[in-house]
C-alpha cells in the first residue's frame, strides 16, 4: 500500500504556535497602544481624531464655511483614512463638537449633539451637520507649510499627515482618556491661559521645576463649572508623578429656603443626581428634604431645585451628606501616559510633557521657517530672471518668435536657470507693462527682507524662542478665556449617619419564641395581645428609640445586633432573624435587649453563671455574630437584665426549685465577654442531672421592687421583702413562699 504524499510547505515559514501567538498578540497590543488609544503629544490626539479633523479640512469645512451632513465627513473619513466601524468614527465626531466634553470644542455642530443629561442621545448622522470651529485652525494652519510628514493611507492611494501641526498644546487643553492593552491615559483638560503661560516660563526658565509651573496651571479646568476642590498640594503632586486624582464638586445657592444646584461635575448627569437624591427619600434617608425638582431649561442648563422641610434644617450638613452619598462630588483618574516625541508611550510629568511638546512645536516652526525661506528664495530667483527679461523685452520676444527651443537660447543669451527661463514663457504679455518693473522691484524688496529676517531667526536659537513665544501669547490673546472650573479649598464632605437621619420615636421591639423578630411604634403595646404564627408566642420585648440598636442573644451565647427603625413593622408576623443573621446550626434566639454603648446589662446562664457587661458589647456588624458569653454545653443562656445603677442595683437569681438570692450588684464583676462568676448555689448533682437550674435573673434599683409571675398568680416584693433574701454571692438563697416557687418570669420596675 502506497503512503499518501505529504503536503509541500515550500515558501512557508514554519514557527511553534507559541511563538506566532505571542508575536501576534504583541502586534495587535502595539497598534491598540500607537494607533488608537493613546494620544501623540504633539498635536494631542488619537488617530480617529487627527483622520476626522484632516478629512473636514479637505472638505472645505472651515470655521467660515458652510456645515456639511456629518455622514458625508464620516464617509471620507472611514473611506479614505480610517477603515472601522461608521459608528465609532460619528460617535468620536460627536465628541469633539460637545460642549459639555470638550473645554475646547474643534467641531460646531448642528442639529442634536447630545446633551449633559445623556451625552449619547446624540441624532444620527444623517440628521446633524458639522463644521470646524475656529480654534481648529490652530491644529491647521500650518499644515502645508512643510511642517509634517506625510504617510499612505491604508490602501496607499492616499497620504494623510503623521501628526497635526498644533500650534498650542492641545493634549493639555481639551485632555483625553483611552484605555488600551495593558495601559491607559487619563489626562484632564486645562486653560489655555494657564499652559501658555507655563509654556512662557518654560522658555524664559528651562529649570524651572514643576512646582513653579504650578504657579501658571494651577489645576485642571473642566468645562462645567463645578469647584475642584483637590488641596494645592495634592495638585502639585499630580503634576510631579503624572498620575493621582482630583475632587470636583458641585455648586449651590440658596434662593429663599431652597436649595438651588448650578452646577454639576464633569459628565455627571443632571437626571442621575435627581435618582440618586430620589431614591434616598423613597428609602427614608433623607427625612430632611421634602421635594426635588428639575428646573433646568435653555438659559439653565444646570437648575436643580431641593426644598428643605423646614427653615431650621442645617443646609451645610445636608448638602456635606448629598456631597458624601451622590455624584454631586465626584474623583477623576489623571494618568498622563502618553506617546512621547520618540514613539514610545510613557508616564511623564508636567515639565516634561510641556518641554517634550516645545521641542515639537520649535522643530515645528523650524520647518515652517525654512519652508516658507525656500519659497522666497526661489519666488527671488524667479524674479531675477523676470526682471532681466522685462530689461531685455525685445531680444527676448525676438527668441521666442524665431527660436523652434527658445527656452535654450533664453538660457543661453542671458545665463538664465531652466526655472526662469520656464516661468518667462508662462509669463503673459499683459504682465509687461510699464509699471511691472516697480513691481517685480518692490516685490524683491519685501520678499529680500523677509528673506534676511527668516535666515537671522533660524541662525539665532534666542529669535527662533522669541518667535515661538510670540505666536502662543498671540494665539492666547486670541483664543483664551477665563477658568471655568474654580479652585476652592474645601474639607472632606461627610456622610450623615444613619441614626441622625431617622427620627427618634419610641418603638417596642418583640421576639417570638420562633425567632421572629418586629418593631411597634410607641410603648403603650401589649406584646402578649399581637397575633402570632401557629406554634408561636411571645418570648421577650423591650422598650427604646427608632435611633438605636437592638441585640439580640442566642443559645450559643453568640451576639448579633440591628438598628431599631430597620425591622419589620409589628402589622404583620416580622421576618425570622436566621434571615438577617447566620447564627450557629441549630441554635435558637434567646433574648434580646435595647440601651446606648454606655448602659449596663446582666448576661447569665441556667447554670448560674454571669457578669454585667455594657451595651456596645453587644453590638457589631458581623453578620455572624460574636461571642459574648461562654456557658456549659448543657446550659441555657438567659434573657439579658438592664441594669439601672452599676453601684447601687441588686442582682436577684430565681432558681425553678423555689430559690430566691439577692446581693449587691457590686459582688459581681463587669466583663466584656466570658463566663462571668457563680451567681447562686446549686447542688452540682441537681444541676448536671437538670433537676434544678436558674429561670430567672433581675437587676433591682434600689427603693424598686420585683414583680414574680407565677402562673395567675403574681408576687410583688418591694426593696425591704427582698432583704429578707439578701445573702453572699454564690450562696444558696432564701425559699419563696408556698405557691410562688414556680415562676414562670420576672419583672424589675
Amino acid at each position: 500500500m502506497t503512503e499518501p504524499a505529504r503536503p509541500s510547505f515550500h515558501g512557508f515559514e514554519q514557527i511553534p504556535l507559541r511563538e506566532y501567538a505571542e508575536r501576534a498578540y504583541l502586534d495587535y497590543s502595539m497598534y491598540v497602544v500607537l494607533d488608537r488609544a493613546l494620544p501623540f503629544l504633539g498635536d494631542g490626539l488619537k488617530p480617529v481624531q487627527r483622520r476626522i479633523i484632516y478629512a473636514m479640512s479637505e472638505l472645505g469645512l472651515g470655521a467660515t464655511a458652510k456645515p456639511k451632513k456629518s455622514a458625508r465627513t464620516v464617509g471620507d473619513v472611514i473611506g479614505k483614512f480610517h477603515p472601522h466601524g461608521d459608528s465609532a468614527c460619528y460617535e468620536a465626531l460627536v465628541l469633539m463638537a460637545q460642549p459639555f466634553s470638550y473645554r475646547y470644542p474643534l467641531i460646531e455642530g448642528q442639529g442634536n449633539f447630545g446633551s449633559t443629561d445623556d451625552p449619547k442621545s446624540f441624532a444620527a448622522m444623517r440628521y446633524t451637520e458639522s463644521k470646524l470651529t475656529p480654534i481648529a485652525e490652530v491644529l491647521l494652519g500650518e499644515l502645508t507649510q512643510g511642517t509634517v510628514d506625510w504617510s499612505p493611507n491604508f490602501d496607499g492611494t492616499l497620504e494623510e499627515p503623521s501628526w497635526l501641526p498644533a500650534r498650542l498644546p492641545h493634549l493639555l487643553l481639551n485632555g483625553t482618556t483611552g484605555i488600551a492593552v495593558g495601559m491607559a491615559t487619563d489626562v484632564p483638560p486645562h486653560n489655555l491661559n494657564e499652559v501658555v503661560s507655563a509654556c512662557v516660563r518654560l522658555l524664559d526658565d528651562p529649570d524651572a521645576s514643576v512646582r513653579d509651573l504650578c504657579e501658571h496651571v494651577r489645576g485642571p479646568d473642566y468645562p462645567t463649572s463645578a469647584e475642584i476642590i483637590t488641596p494645592a498640594a495634592d495638585l502639585a503632586a499630580i503634576y510631579e508623578t503624572g498620575g493621582g486624582s482630583v475632587r470636583a464638586r458641585a455648586t449651590y445657592l440658596r434662593e429663599h429656603n431652597n436649595i438651588v444646584l448650578t452646577a454639576l461635575p464633569y459628565q455627571v448627569s443632571p437626571s442621575k443626581i435627581m435618582e440618586q437624591i430620589a431614591q434616598q427619600m423613597r428609602a427614608k434617608k433623607l427625612p430632611w428634604l421634602e421635594d426635588l425638582r428639575d428646573e433646568s431649561d435653555h438659559e439653565n442648563p444646570v437648575r436643580l431645585v431641593l426644598v428643605p422641610r423646614s427653615n431650621r434644617v442645617d443646609v451645610e450638613a445636608l448638602m456635606g451628606h448629598l456631597f458624601a452619598t451622590t455624584d454631586l462630588e465626584k474623583s477623576f483618574r489623571v494618568n498622563f501616559n502618553i506617546i512621547g516625541l520618540d514613539g514610545r508611550p510613557q508616564v511623564k510629568n508636567l515639565k516634561t510633557m510641556l518641554t517634550e511638546w516645545l521641542v515639537f512645536r520649535t522643530e515645528t516652526v523650524r520647518k515652517r521657517l525654512k519652508h516658507r525661506l525656500e519659497k522666497v528664495e526661489r519666488r527671488l530667483h524667479l524674479l531675477d530672471g523676470l526682471l532681466v527679461a522685462f530689461l531685455n523685452l525685445d531680444e527676448v520676444i525676438r527668441i521666442i518668435r524665431s527660436e523652434d527651443e527658445p527656452k535654450p537660447a533664453l538660457m543661453a543669451r542671458f545665463g538664465l536657470s531652466e526655472d526662469q527661463a520656464e516661468y518667462i514663457l508662462e509669463t503673459k504679455l499683459k504682465q509687461l507693462a510699464r509699471l511691472e518693473e516697480m513691481k517685480i522691484r518692490g516685490e524683491q524688496d519685501e520678499l529680500a527682507k523677509e528673506r534676511d529676517k527668516i535666515a537671522a531667526i533660524l541662525a539665532s536659537n534666542a529669535k527662533l524662542k522669541k518667535q515661538v513665544k510670540d505666536e502662543l501669547l498671540a494665539d492666547a490673546k486670541k483664543f483664551g478665556d477665563a477658568r471655568r472650573s474654580p479652585l476652592v479649598q474645601r474639607g472632606a464632605a461627610q456622610a450623615i449617619s444613619e441614626n441622625e437621619l431617622v427620627p427618634s420615636e419610641p418603638v417596642t421591639v418583640v421576639l417570638s419564641a420562633k425567632g421572629w423578630i418586629r418593631a411597634a411604634k410607641g410603648h403603650e403595646v401589649d406584646a402578649a395581645s399581637l397575633s402570632y404564627r401557629d406554634g408561636d408566642k411571645l418570648l421577650q420585648a423591650v422598650r427604646g428609640r427608632s435611633t438605636q440598636q437592638v441585640a439580640f442573644l442566642d443559645s450559643s451565647g453568640r451576639s448579633y445586633s440591628s438598628l431599631a427603625h430597620t425591622l419589620p413593622s409589628a402589622r404583620g408576623n416580622g421576618e425570622p432573624l436566621s434571615g438577617r443573621f447566620s447564627p450557629p446550626a441549630g441554635a435558637q434566639f434567646t433574648g434580646l435587649a435595647v440601651g446606648e454603648n454606655d448602659t449596663r446589662f446582666l448576661v447569665s446562664s441556667s447554670w448560674g453563671y454571669g457578669f454585667v457587661t455594657r451595651f456596645e458589647n453587644f453590638t457589631g456588624r458581623n453578620k455572624a455574630g460574636k461571642q459574648l458569653i461562654n456557658a456549659d454545653d448543657a446550659a441555657d443562656i438567659l434573657a439579658p437584665a438592664l441594669v439601672t445603677d452599676a453601684q447601687t442595683d441588686w442582682i436577684v437569681s430565681i432558681t425553678n426549685s423555689g430559690h430566691l438570692l439577692a446581693f449587691p450588684i457590686t459582688e459581681l464583676p463587669e466583663l466584656d465577654k466570658g463566663k462571668g462568676n457563680k451567681l447562686i448555689q446549686i447542688p452540682p448533682a441537681k444541676l448536671k442531672s437538670g433537676e434544678e437550674k436558674v429561670i430567672a435573673v433581675a437587676s433591682v434599683r434600689q427603693g424598686g421592687e420585683l414583680t414574680l409571675y407565677c402562673g395567675q398568680r403574681k408576687l410583688v416584693l418591694g426593696w425591704r421583702d427582698l432583704q429578707a433574701y439578701e445573702g453572699a454571692r454564690a450562696s444558696r438563697g432564701n425559699a419563696l413562699p408556698r405557691g410562688f416557687q414556680r415562676v414562670d418570669s420576672v419583672e424589675a420596675t
